[in-house]
């Protein structure tokens, strides 16, 4: 019994990072293969596509295999949590 505390905090840490976006490494992927076909203004001009959160995902695919990048899901993630705390500002 006395192991299953620890066992169960270090569970809950290391599952909840995996859920947790990481905005550095969204930027860093972005930077990388969403910057060779376009800008940033497509992220703020008034027809843009995105309106809501699950269309950023949808987005986020078809771009991400426009450019060929193999992304894990927590890396697309990242890249949505970067683009909406940088351009969209969608509630979560």
């Amino acid at each position: 019994m006395r192991y299953f505390i620890p066992i169960i905090v270090f569970l809950t840490a290391f599952l909840s990072r995996s859920v947790v976006a990481d905005v550095s490494i969204g930027k860093d992927l972005h930077d990388e293969h969403c910057l060779k076909c376009h800008g940033t203004e497509v992220y703020s001009r008034k027809d843009r596509f995105v309106k809501n959160p699950e269309g950023l995902d949808k987005q986020i695919k078809r771009c991400q295999l426009s450019v060929g990048a193999q992304w894990f899901d927590e890396e697309a993630a990242d890249v949505a949590d970067y683009l909406n705390s940088e351009y969209y500002h969608f509630e979560k």
